[in-house]
């Protein structure tokens, strides 16, 4: 299916590109206005764009239905500070209430239940019960466009970061399994980060990798191994070279049984190597590759 945005409503394309761009990180933004009324409410369009300066982007969207705007986006206007209070799973049910259209004179804080807590460095409060919460500066907003569904950047610069001790790990690094942050998908639907669905990618270093291009063609052609493999294989510095010193039950059990037929054989090392990269175990699925060359 083709989507020419240009053709459909703006309702429709705040909904393929919610559904589609996502999870995206919340922003729980508390902010105040010049009668020191506070407003407390969450936006998705958010992400860290710099850490020297730090800096993060939040947009408040004026309204599809009628194109007016945010308190939020009216206060940072009038008090250039705001508190971002990252949302994780104990909190997400209050935090979807805090998102209804109260008056501005209403306190989200109160009809939410949240506890308020003075801030060190701005004028708004932060939410005690976030675990991570960030005071910013408001450096700059920048309008995108002037119907509705226009977003409304604001650009904020990190001053303070306060961080629960429950969440770090013995470094005082934050540590992800015990987070527990929600991300926003489209429609009603939200996911939680925890430790049964965090898995990890091993990054490239400061050397390059050689690239799925320069792995050997049984490889690269493989029929088994999946694209997340060969990217596995494919982020090592140099082709690796057998280690006469590895040992594989289940690769001996494949030369003894299928040495006869190099086709089946190629299959069974491939599958073989497939569990061991599964297993993120990408030195052991080399040399299982290497040695159907030589088996």
């Amino acid at each position: 299916m083709k989507l020419n945005l240009s053709t459909l409503s703006p309702a429709d394309v705040q909904s393929y590109l919610q559904h589609a761009i996502a999870p995206r990180p919340i922003c729980f933004a508390s902010t105040i206005d010049k009668e020191g009324n506070v407003n407390l409410s969450p936006f998705s369009f958010f992400n860290l764009f710099s850490s020297n300066p730090p800096i993060v982007i939040f947009s408040p969207s004026r309204r599809v239905r009628d194109n007016s705007t945010k308190h939020t986006l009216q206060n940072v206007l009038e008090i250039p500070e705001v508190v971002i209070n990252m949302v994780d799973y104990a909190m997400v049910q209050q935090m979807s209430l805090a998102s209804c259209e109260y008056s501005k004179t209403e306190n989200e804080f109160i009809k939410a239940g949240f506890t308020p807590e003075n801030a060190t460095l701005v004028k708004p409060p932060m939410i005690k019960e976030s675990k991570v919460k960030l005071e910013c500066k408001v450096l700059e907003v920048k309008a995108l466009g002037a119907e509705g569904g226009a977003g409304n950047l604001v650009i904020c610069e990190v001053l303070c970061m306060h961080v629960d001790e429950y969440i770090l790990d013995s470094d005082n690094r934050i540590d992800q399994t015990k987070y527990n942050l929600v991300a926003r998908l489209g429609g009603d639907w939200y996911c939680k980060i925890s430790d049964k669905n965090l898995f990890k990618v091993a990054k490239p270093n400061i050397k390059i990798g050689i690239g799925i291009d320069s792995l050997p063609g049984a490889i690269r052609n493989s029929k088994i191994l999946t694209g997340n493999h060969l990217g596995q294989l494919a982020n090592v510095n140099e082709l690796p070279i057998i280690n006469p010193a590895f040992e594989n039950e289940d690769l001996k059990q494949i030369a003894q049984y299928f040495n006869l037929d190099p086709n089946e054989m190629e299959t069974e090392t491939h599958k073989l190597a497939a569990s061991l990269l599964n297993a993120d175990d990408t030195d052991s699925a080399w040399q299982v590759l290497l040695a159907n060359d030589i088996i």
